[in-house]
């Protein structure tokens, strides 16, 4: 009954998302476990609304597996679970070696494959932010994940942080990996801003460098004038790589390709990005 509960509170919360979509549930198999094609320490674009792996499903929405040394992290679920698995089926990612999940904030298209996730591997820990409704931690739980509340920054294990919830709309965490070329940072939308989302990142973790910002850049539908002025600011705060993508807008990718050139990555749906 529980379970019950917590797909149509989750039917709910994709009401928010931007684009909603409604994939056909199809089997799921996975390979044995293990790190086939792939670096031990990468990134993977496991969900995205653009193409780049054409062996696999684009939807609205994001997500994307951390591999490090000490442990896995899946940040984000996307809108949906049967494409989420799909995508990690095809790129030989076994849900069971997830050791953690970080949900950004509560947009259906960032936390809606969390429950077909959860029935391939629940033990893990979710960090979500502290304003999520009560309701929806309560039922994470009881699909026998363990919960983590995040308000402020802090460390989740060795070199790695979020930034704690920051926006005074829709509350946000963004992730920080620290390497030795410097920050990673992972922004799920970036409603806070995606320049104050770095900002934050150098607080918490003064390193100096930003090796590399991936993932959505809340700047879809937004001029060319604004954009402009958000890469000057990625100057001003030293970004070296950028990587935008889900909700960053075409127009966003082009400008931002054409100030950054050959440190700008063309990311979508199954792009592996090595981490220094």
């Amino acid at each position: 009954m529980r379970k019950v509960i917590f797909l149509l509170a989750l039917a709910l919360v994709l009401t928010h998302g931007c684009m909603p979509t409604s994939p056909t549930e199809t089997p799921t198999t996975f390979p044995p476990q293990g790190v086939p094609e792939s670096s031990l320490t990468e990134l993977v674009i496991v969900y995205d609304n653009n193409p780049f792996d054409n062996r696999l499903r684009t939807a609205w929405g994001f997500s994307c597996l951390i591999r490090l040394p000490a442990k896995t992290i899946l940040f984000d679920t996307g809108g949906d679970s049967p494409t989420l698995l799909h995508n990690m089926r095809q790129l030989q990612i076994d849900p069971g070696e997830v050791d953690i999940v970080v949900l950004s904030h509560i947009h259906g298209d960032h936390v809606g494959g969390l429950s077909g996730f959860l029935e391939e591997n629940s033990a893990v820990t979710v960090y979500l932010p502290q304003s999520f409704p009560q309701s929806f931690k309560d039922d994470v739980k009881s699909l026998g994940a363990k919960v983590e509340e995040v308000y402020e920054a802090r460390g989740l294990f060795s070199g790695v942080y979020t930034t704690g919830e920051l926006g005074n709309g829709t509350k946000e965490q963004s992730l920080i990996v620290t390497t030795g070329k410097g920050l990673v940072i992972i922004t799920g939308c970036a409603h806070p801003g995606v320049a104050n989302i770095i900002r934050v990142a150098k607080d918490v973790v003064p390193d100096g460098r930003v090796y590399l910002v991936i993932g959505g850049f809340h700047l879809a539908g937004a001029s060319s004038a604004q954009i402009e002025s958000v890469i000057q600011e990625f100057s001003q705060l030293s970004v070296e790589n950028v990587a935008p993508c889900h909700c960053s807008g075409d127009e966003t990718r082009r400008l931002f390709e054409e100030r950054y050139g050959e440190a700008y990555i063309e990311s979508g749906v199954g792009k592996r990005v090595p981490l220094p």
